[in-house]
């Protein structure tokens, strides 16, 4: 299929005036100026509009809260116990979700979801398209697991008069786990080199394994600075690749999370001061953490905000100080570098996956539509140009 007579925004240095996109399949086969030799009628005529690679949400929990429903849609927090790495949202995700097909409508082609931030270690978090007959279809890949800090363990725990009730033991809990975690990774190796019985399984010490081995990023949920910089402690005493997700106070501490290289994902940022943490909250947190060398992403954390206000999120970004071309990176190639699906997604370029969204406008302007959206080389939306 081409898609052609469109601006192209490719996201990874190029912008076209005028040129197409050829898929082959689910993929981007070429991607040029001027206008292909041979049209048919199963092209899409972009009539001038601008096309960016499908936009990315890097955090939200689409699927594991159901849109409309009560405690029969959510599966989101296995609060029972504080320590869960071995969850997998694939067993939970309710593909069917209209919000899926939401997504779709608004541009928005992949989602990073998983559970929530009850439990101190809750469970892994995958990324999957917005469109697909089964979460297994839909399934890009397993990119993390997820840690929680702060507030939400210390009020779901305290309520079951059960450990954690305060920071340091979150964190303590936290600790345990990966240390066990790598001492049995080491008896399995050591067992395996020398021929012994390998210790007994332990599905929680292996979920975590790819953790240590980086194989997987540790999406540590934190608003707090002080709970940010535990983050980051955690991390660097156990060499983990990470990510800081909502990262609220990260104004506070822009400086120090550039020199660790830190990258986060901001957001949602259309919502109120709801809990303490929350308190300094600001649109500003994106442009000063971009301003300090900070990687950084904009999730909705659906359905804490709909998924269909992620460029909208974007645009607040923009009016608070967050420079216009980053704002468009942050929902797309930032996204997929942070999260490790940018050899997937994220940028127009060939050999990637043909996940494309037309505009009939500025993507950040309000008013601005979606045309036509296209996941897998497949048009799942339309609206006539």
């Amino acid at each position: 299929m081409y898609i052609y007579n469109a601006e192209i925004y490719t996201m990874d240095g190029r912008i076209i005036p005028n040129g197409f996109v050829r898929t082959d399949g689910r993929i981007i086969a070429e991607v040029a100026e001027g206008t292909p030799d041979c049209i048919s009628s199963d092209d899409l005529n972009a009539e001038g509009c601008r096309l960016y690679p499908g936009f990315i949400d890097p955090h939200s929990h689409m699927g594991l809260i159901g849109d409309g429903l009560g405690f029969e849609g959510e599966d989101v927090n296995e609060d029972s116990d504080p320590v869960t790495p071995h969850l997998r949202t694939i067993d939970g995700l309710c593909f069917t979700d209209r919000c899926f097909t939401d997504a779709a409508a608004s541009g928005v082609t992949t989602v990073v979801t998983g559970v929530g931030s009850s439990n101190p270690i809750g469970g892994d978090f995958i990324a999957v398209k917005t469109h697909g007959r089964c979460a297994d279809e839909m399934l890009i890949r397993q990119v993390g697991i997820k840690f929680a800090l702060g507030e939400n363990p210390k009020t779901t725990f305290s309520d079951k008069d059960s450990t954690p009730v305060t920071r340091m033991a979150t964190a303590a809990i936290i600790r345990e786990a990966l240390y066990k975690a790598k001492r049995y990774m080491q008896d399995k190796a050591e067992a395996e080199e020398n021929g012994d019985s390998l210790p007994e399984y332990d599905i929680k010490c292996e979920a975590l394994i790819p953790l240590l081995q980086h194989k997987l990023k540790a999406h540590f949920h934190c608003h707090r600075a002080d709970d940010i910089m535990t983050a980051v402690r955690i991390a660097k005493e156990f060499d983990l690749e990470y990510v800081l997700v909502h990262c609220t106070e990260g104004h506070l501490i822009a400086d120090l999370l550039g020199e660790e290289k830190a990258c986060a994902l901001t957001g949602p940022i259309i919502c109120d001061r709801g809990k303490p943490e929350l308190s300094n909250l600001t649109t500003a947190n994106a442009g000063i953490l971009h301003k300090n060398g900070v990687t950084t992403a904009i999730c909705t954390d659906h359905p804490e905000l709909p998924v269909q206000y992620l460029s909208a999120s974007a645009a607040f970004c923009v009016k608070a100080g967050l420079p216009r071309e980053e704002a468009i990176k942050a929902l797309t190639v930032n996204a997929a570098e942070i999260v490790g699906i940018n050899d997937r997604v994220g940028t127009i370029t060939v050999g990637k996956d043909a996940d494309l969204v037309l505009f009939d406008g500025d993507p950040l302007e309000i008013m601005t539509e979606v045309k036509a959206t296209v996941i897998n080389g497949k048009i799942v939306y339309r609206k006539e140009i």
